[in-house]
């Protein structure tokens, strides 16, 4: 299976609180929800194929737990094509914390996540997904174990918030393989990891 991220960012690169929530406000991002409004029918029906084409998907501890109280528990949400993705397939969540989860088919993983990973990606299928997710797709990038990244850049300058990449990071040459744009401004950019870039030389 190739490994791949979907992940909704901000022009300047935040994915923090794209959607509202409870626990960022709490913590003091007055800014959450910047997402919404901007999604057109084209750009959700992007959005549920891409979880249809999952085989298996793969977490963080955090938005795993979000995704269970909501797509694996909320009846509205779960009968949707994202919530029928999500309900259906492996779940695997990289945790070494998370003892007990309570959403069917699922494994933690904790110990050596990076070989457990490499051995989910060397079994045969399509995509093994990660959404959402910052600190594991930033952990996942640095050692080199993502293959493709999908990000829908949300046209919205947010100003604070966690970004998807960090000040300080690997660095990654990126081929773009595909590129769309919908009708309120969103764009979808698929990038395949392409080793380091090149840089001038004097």
């Amino acid at each position: 299976m190739k490994l791949t991220t979907t992940t909704q960012v901000s022009v300047d690169g935040v994915m923090q609180g794209n959607g509202p929530s409870e626990e960022d406000r709490m913590a003091g991002f007055e800014r959450d929800g910047w997402a919404m409004g901007h999604f057109d029918n084209e750009a959700m029906t992007l959005v549920d194929q891409v979880y249809q084409r999952a085989d298996a998907f793969l977490f963080g501890r955090w938005t795993y737990e979000f995704f269970a109280r909501t797509w694996g528990a909320r009846e509205d949400m779960a009968n949707t094509p994202i919530g029928r993705a999500l309900n259906t397939r492996p779940k695997y969540v990289a945790s070494t914390t998370l003892t007990e989860p309570r959403w069917a088919d699922t494994t933690v993983l904790s110990g050596d996540v990076a070989a457990a990973i490499g051995e989910l990606k060397a079994k045969p299928g399509g995509e093994l997904q990660v959404h959402g997710s910052g600190k594991l797709v930033r952990w996942l990038l640095e050692n080199g174990l993502v293959d493709e990244m999908n990000l829908l850049v949300v046209p919205v300058v947010v100003g604070q918030g966690t970004r998807l990449f960090a000040d300080s990071g690997p660095d990654m040459a990126l081929d773009l393989v595909d590129s769309r744009a919908f009708t309120k401004g969103i764009t979808l950019q698929v990038y395949r990891l392409a080793g380091r870039p090149q840089y001038a030389t004097d």
